[in-house]
């Protein structure tokens, strides 16, 4: 059977924005030193396939040196890959990799896009420019992102004197003004004090519910693929390890959630709550930490029983650390 072409599309392919198969990366690492140096072979990215539909949110997790911004590369024609082929929006990455800018935003957390020095006004003209955006498109859509990310009080400033959550902001405008397809965000709210993070995670989700657009989420952060990702892809050593929803990883690794209550008086360790354990008390006992499973109870019914006992003040409710949930993936998957 023959690959498809490039921009080659029928009604199921035009819903593919992102078709991965068998995709492989090697990089060739030499030690020492001399005429005798070490050769090694590495795989970073091991045979993976998958693929992504127009306006999913999908997060792509993993420890660090996984393979995650390799692929990513991959995805947008950084890299070569070894083996294997991608096709990014119907394009091949490599080949057709100016076009495919036309189709693909990216958000680096911790790399800019904007020009330090001058407003960032004016790095929405250049990008504006750059994608060969006419006048009043480009200026309808700023005026879009400015209102709807709060950016007007600070366009006329140079990027060098905004807060961090205000380029963040910036960064993801910059990346929106052309009306991507594809928007690739690594670790976005990297940073970002909790209101900033909402903030942001707020606008992402309009934004895909308002245009489509398809959102591949690359982060440490388990708030953002909770908020933000409706199915999670992880990688491990360069394989894909689990492909699902964030519940159903959850489920599988057996992570609990934890319901935090503060109380209106201290109180002996709330120790035979239905479906909890205690794994913190403070205070002598007006701040309580009750773990739970999510697969056999919920925070409501938890918060229910504790309110009949005792007076609670104020709450919260802990998500399983994604790293912790991946950790124990690869633990049970090996033997």
């Amino acid at each position: 059977m023959s690959e498809p072409q490039d921009g080659q599309q029928d009604g199921q392919q035009s819903r593919v924005v992102v078709d991965v198969r068998d995709l492989r990366r090697e990089f060739v690492v030499r030690r020492g030193g001399g005429l005798r140096r070490a050769r090694r072979v590495v795989t970073a990215v091991d045979d993976i396939s998958f693929t992504i539909a127009a306006g999913e949110s999908v997060g792509y997790i993993g420890a660090n040196g996984a393979g995650k911004s390799t692929t990513i590369k991959m995805l947008t024609g950084i890299l070569v890959p070894t083996s294997g082929t991608v096709r990014t929006c119907g394009l091949d990455p490599v080949r057709r990799r100016r076009e495919l800018a036309r189709h693909v935003g990216v958000v680096f957390g911790q790399r800019s896009q904007l020009w330090w020095d001058l407003p960032l006004g004016e790095s929405f003209r250049i990008l504006a420019a750059v994608h060969a955006l006419t006048d009043g498109a480009w200026q309808r859509r700023r005026d879009e992102l400015v209102e709807q990310l709060e950016m007007g009080e600070f366009l006329d400033q140079p990027v060098r004197q905004l807060s961090l959550g205000q380029r963040m902001r910036g960064e993801v405008a910059a990346a929106l003004l052309h009306r991507p397809r594809l928007v690739v965000l690594d670790e976005p709210t990297i940073g970002l004090d909790v209101l900033s993070k909402e903030r942001l995670r707020v606008f992402l989700r309009e934004e895909r519910a308002a245009h489509g657009t398809t959102l591949l989420l690359t982060t440490h952060d388990m708030g953002d693929i909770e908020r933000l990702c409706g199915r999670v892809l992880v990688v491990d050593h360069g394989r894909l390890a689990y492909d699902g929803s964030l519940g159903g990883l959850v489920s599988r690794v057996g992570a609990e959630r934890v319901l935090v209550v503060d109380l209106a008086e201290p109180w002996p360790p709330l120790s035979d709550v239905t479906g909890t354990r205690v794994v913190g008390v403070e205070g002598d006992g007006l701040r309580q930490r009750l773990a739970f499973s999510p697969e056999t109870t919920t925070a409501a019914s938890v918060l229910a029983e504790v309110t009949r006992r005792v007076e609670v003040r104020d709450l919260a409710v802990e998500e399983p650390d994604i790293e912790d949930v991946v950790r124990r993936l690869y633990l049970a998957d090996r033997p």
